[in-house]
């Protein structure tokens, strides 16, 4: 009976074993995102089918005016160490590749030394002569779209009579055989399959391409709000990666028992180029206050000094003038008559009201830079409350308000508790912003990891206050990368930068108060992660 033919069965068995190839084919290019492993997995499989010892993929590049194949992958199982280099061809019909392309037709060629001399495609034989090789039966195929657009071609070469064989140009001509209008057929389908794989990549780059280029516009327009913090994120991103990529490397300790994907690697660098992203709902004069008052606050009041300083001068001129008037007889008017302690002693008044405004106003200014405690005139900063001047419609007005010497008053740095709570609001504003963006399953957790930077461990950040099993190992990593930052840039007119000896000495304290992470810290002191950024020029091997 036919079912017990040797050789139906064998056909059977071959066609079974096709079917099952094309379906791991076709879920191997479904599941690939490198189009560099894709490309090669497409020419591999497509080698393997039709038992051809060489070929390779070309791509169609129109991002110009002028249109070109780019080569992009080559195999040859007779030459295993050809080198290989990407280049590019002019898209014409004058190359076998080009001809498939323009065209969209198949080329099946017994012999490509025998072309048809009515066709313009002709074989560049000088790929041939330089690695001493024999090109036959070539198979050339466009790999075309859903839209019948052609992304690529697909070029076999020769069809082998037995896989095993090693070609020599002396047995190319026994050992290759044409290509049959059934290996057409399948590669035709696999080339089509491979085109929208090929489509589906592109367009996958495109959007992380786009994504990529919406994360940096963002972070350009945080930069430009506050130009002191230029930087800042991309420097926190470098140094949180780089961190992720240590823990990765770590066989000791807890953090041996974190692994991080390249996916994951990248929600990380995400979160933190946009941790700051908040800001941009922030007032833009708290975001850029440098002093405790703020600079149109401090010209009010350089004015009132100087109208103070005005009105003494006028009053010690009125005051020469009543004199004048009293001690004047009817026939002279001249200064000479006026008695000569009362005048000097006009002066010396003016002159010690002068000295007061301007060692009020030295005070002042010192009391204005965002300093600790200890270093501020605090009794001398008093003393500007009780100082009053006569304003120009007569009236008797403080010299420096209440509001004013609140601000002057603020114990560290240069913020009120107010003007805090809205700069530490921008944490919460960024993670409203990320939430609202419908981010991949592998990105989902952007928003959370940025929403805990300024998290500590003892439960004293903000804004949720969480401890540290609450908070992700990839924000407590940013904590640090980002306090980091903060303490080294010298960027900030009120601050320099810090020695990255200094940095980590505060950091130490940090971690053992319980802020930080001391494991992560001590990881990110021993492999030098700081080194990554720019401003970490005073690196030691040994810190104090």
């Amino acid at each position: 009976m036919i079912f017990q033919n040797p050789e139906y069965l064998k056909e059977l068995a071959e066609q079974a074993e096709l079917i099952e190839k094309l379906l791991d084919i076709g879920a191997a290019l479904s599941s690939t995102q490198n189009l560099s492993t894709l490309l090669n997995l497409i020419l591999a499989k497509s080698r393997e089918i039709t038992c051809s010892d060489a070929g390779s993929v070309y791509l169609v590049d129109s991002t110009d005016n002028t249109p070109k194949l780019l080569f992009k992958v080559a195999q040859n199982v007779s030459l295993p160490n050809l080198s290989f280099r990407e280049f590019a061809i002019p898209l014409t019909d004058r190359s076998l590749a080009g001809y498939v392309a323009l065209t969209g037709e198949s080329l099946n060629i017994p012999d490509a030394y025998q072309l048809p001399p009515d066709k313009p495609y002709r074989l560049d034989s000088s790929f041939d002569r330089d690695i001493s090789y024999l090109t036959r039966s070539v198979l050339v195929l466009p790999m075309q779209n859903r839209q019948g657009e052609t992304m690529g071609v697909l070029q076999l070469i020769n069809r082998k009579v037995r896989s095993d064989v090693t070609l020599v140009p002396e047995n190319t001509l026994e050992m290759t055989q044409p290509y049959g209008e059934w290996e057409e057929q399948i590669l035709r389908s696999l080339a089509s399959q491979a085109a929208i794989s090929i489509e589906r990549n592109a367009l996958q780059d495109s959007i992380e391409s786009l994504f990529e280029g919406f994360v940096k516009a963002s972070v350009q327009v945080i930069e430009q709000r506050d130009p002191c913090t230029f930087g800042h994120s991309e420097r926190v991103a470098q140094l949180t990666v780089r961190l992720a990529e240590e823990i990765n490397t770590t066989t000791n300790g807890s953090l041996a028992e974190i692994t991080f994907s390249d996916r994951q690697i990248q929600e990380i660098r995400y979160a933190a180029l946009l941790h700051d992203f908040g800001k941009i709902g922030v007032p833009e004069a708290i975001l850029t206050k440098s002093k405790k008052l703020y600079p149109h606050q401090l010209e009010v009041i350089r004015q009132r000094f100087a109208l103070a300083r005005r009105t003494l001068e006028w009053e010690c001129t009125q005051a020469k003038y009543e004199l004048l008037l009293k001690n004047s007889n009817q026939k002279s008017t001249k200064t000479e008559n006026l008695p000569p302690d009362q005048i000097e002693q006009l002066d010396a008044n003016l002159s010690q009201a002068i000295q007061q405004l301007n060692d009020c106003w030295n005070i002042l200014l010192e009391a204005n830079e965002p300093q600790a405690t200890e270093k501020k005139p605090v009794d001398k900063l008093s003393k500007l409350t009780q100082i009053v001047y006569r304003d120009i419609d007569g009236e008797t007005k403080p010299l420096i308000t209440p509001k004013e010497m609140n601000l002057l008053l603020v114990k560290q740095g240069n913020l009120t508790p107010e003007e805090r709570l809205v700069i530490e609001s921008h944490v919460t504003h960024t993670y409203k912003f990320l939430e609202k963006i419908p981010w991949t399953k592998d990105l989902k957790d952007v928003p959370t990891i940025a929403y805990g930077h300024h998290e500590k461990l003892d439960g004293t950040g903000y804004p949720l206050n969480l401890k540290q099993a609450e908070i992700s190992m990839q924000a407590q990593m940013m904590a640090i990368a980002d306090i980091y930052d903060a303490l080294t840039a010298g960027d900030k007119p009120y601050q320099h930068g810090l020695p990255t000896i200094t940095a980590l000495k505060i950091l130490r304290k940090e971690a053992a108060q319980n802020k930080v992470n001391p494991e992560i810290l001590e990881l990110f002191e021993q492999r030098q992660v700081y080194q990554v950024i720019g401003h970490s020029l005073d690196v030691v091997m040994k810190l104090a």
